[in-house]
C-alpha cells in the first residue's frame, strides 16, 4: 500500500480553520479526505456536514469523507485509520489534522517520524499555518503557540484580511516573512483557496527546493543591524502597544522570539565537521528549533546535499547533481525560539572546507 499523505491544519483560535477545512471537503475534487480533529464539538465540524452523529471515534460524513476524535493520542488515532484501510473497512485517500488553537504542531509533525508503524503507512506532506489578520499582531505579541504555528509552517494563509488596512496587512506579512521566510503567504477569503494550494505541497520532502523569498535575505542584511539583544533577554511578550498606523517602515520593534536566519556559503563544507556541529547544536537547542533546512555544496560530491529537521530529528538525502557553471552556494535556513544566532552561524563558517 503506498503512503496516505498528512496535512496538518494549524492557527489561533478564530482564524478560520474550520472554514478553510469545510471547504476542503465539500468541494467536488473526488478524493476521499480522513479528518482528524484534537477537539471534537460544534464550534468544529459543523454537524450539518456530518451523516450521523455517533459516539462512535470515527463518523463517516455525506461525501464519503470520514472524521474522527482523537480520544487517547495521535499515534492510535493513525495506527487505527490505516488498519481499517488495509482491512477496506475505509476508503480514505489522504488525511487532514486539524490541531487546536493553541497547539503546538511540533509533536504532531514529530509524530510522523519517530513511530516506525506511523512512518511506514503515512507520509507528512505539510504544516498549513492560518493567521488571522485582525488579530495577529497581538496573538503574535502575546502567544508563543501563534508564534510557534508561524514558524512551522510551510504555507501560511492570512484570513481576515478585509478587516485591516492596506499597512496593517503589508506589516503583518513583513512580520511573518522574518519569522519564517520559507512559508509562502496567500490571502484567503472565506477559506476559498485552491487545493493545489493546500495538498501534495510536499514541505517535508527532502528536495533540491529550498523557497526562501529573495527579498528576505535583502531584509535580513538591512534590517538586523538594529537588534537589541538585550530586549530578548528580558522581554516576555506582554502586547507592546503598537502602533498599527506607523504603517510598513516600523516593522521592527515586533522583537519576536520566534525568528529565521539565513547562512549562506560558496565554499564546500566538511561533512565530518559540519555533522559533528550539526549534532552539538540540535543537541543543545533542538527543543528551540522549529524547522531547518538547507541546499549543501558537501566536499567529496558532485550533487547537492539536501537537509532538514524539526527539533531534533534531522536527515539528510542527496540530491540531484550541481549544474555545468552554476554556482556551488551552500543555503540554509533556521526558524527557531531565541536561537544563538551568533554561535550558529560561526559553527557553520568553521565547518566550511
Amino acid at each position: 500500500m503506498s503512503l496516505i499523505p498528512a496535512t496538518i491544519l494549524t492557527g489561533f483560535l478564530g482564524s478560520g480553520k474550520t472554514t478553510l477545512l469545510k471547504r476542503v471537503l465539500t468541494e467536488a475534487h473526488g478524493q476521499k479526505i480522513a479528518v482528524i480533529e484534537n477537539e471534537f464539538g460544534e464550534e468544529n465540524i459543523d454537524n450539518d456536514i456530518l451523516v450521523a452523529d455517533t459516539n462512535e471515534q470515527i463518523i463517516q460524513m455525506s461525501n464519503g469523507c470520514i472524521c474522527c476524535t482523537i480520544r487517547e493520542d495521535l499515534r492510535a488515532t493513525l495506527q487505527d485509520l490505516a488498519q481499517k484501510k488495509r482491512k477496506g473497512e475505509l476508503n480514505f485517500d489522504r488525511v487532514v489534522i486539524e490541531t487546536t488553537g493553541l497547539a503546538d504542531p511540533g509533536p504532531v509533525a514529530q509524530t510522523f517520524f519517530m513511530d516506525d508503524e506511523i512512518a511506514e503507512s503515512f507520509l507528512l506532506d505539510s504544516i498549513l499555518t492560518l493567521v488571522d489578520a485582525k488579530h495577529a499582531a497581538q496573538q503574535l505579541n502575546d502567544r508563543q503557540e501563534a508564534r510557534r504555528q508561524v514558524g512551522f509552517a510551510d504555507q501560511i494563509f492570512i484570513s481576515k484580511a478585509d478587516l485591516v488596512s492596506k499597512d496593517e496587512l503589508e506589516a503583518l506579512m513583513h512580520r511573518l516573512r522574518h519569522m519564517n521566510p520559507r512559508a509562502p503567504q496567500k490571502v484567503v477569503h472565506f477559506g476559498e483557496v485552491a487545493l493545489s494550494e493546500v495538498f501534495d505541497l510536499r514541505g517535508f520532502n527532502l528536495n533540491a527546493k529550498l523557497d526562501i523569498d529573495p527579498d528576505f535575505l535583502k531584509d535580513e542584511e538591512r534590517d538586523h543591524s538594529h537588534h537589541d539583544p538585550a530586549h530578548d533577554a528580558h522581554c516576555d511578550h506582554p502586547s507592546h502597544a503598537h502602533d498599527p498606523a506607523s504603517g510598513a517602515g516600523h516593522h521592527h520593534h515586533h522583537d519576536d522570539d520566534v525568528k529565521s536566519f539565513v547562512f549562506r556559503s560558496d565554499r564546500a563544507f566538511d561533512p565530518a565537521k559540519l555533522e559533528d556541529f550539526l549534532g552539538a547544536i540540535v543537541n543543545i537547542y533542538g527543543p528551540r528549533m522549529l524547522r531547518y533546512k538547507g541546499v549543501l555544496n558537501m566536499n567529496g560530491t558532485d550533487r547537492k546535499v539536501i537537509f532538514q529537521g524539526v527539533h531534533q530529528l534531522m536527515g539528510s538525502d542527496l540530491g540531484p547533481k550541481w549544474a555545468d557553471g552554476e554556482t556551488k552556494t551552500s543555503k540554509m535556513v533556521f526558524i527557531g525560539i531565541d536561537l544563538p544566532k551568533d554561535i550558529l552561524l560561526q559553527g557553520l563558517e568553521q565547518s566550511l572546507v
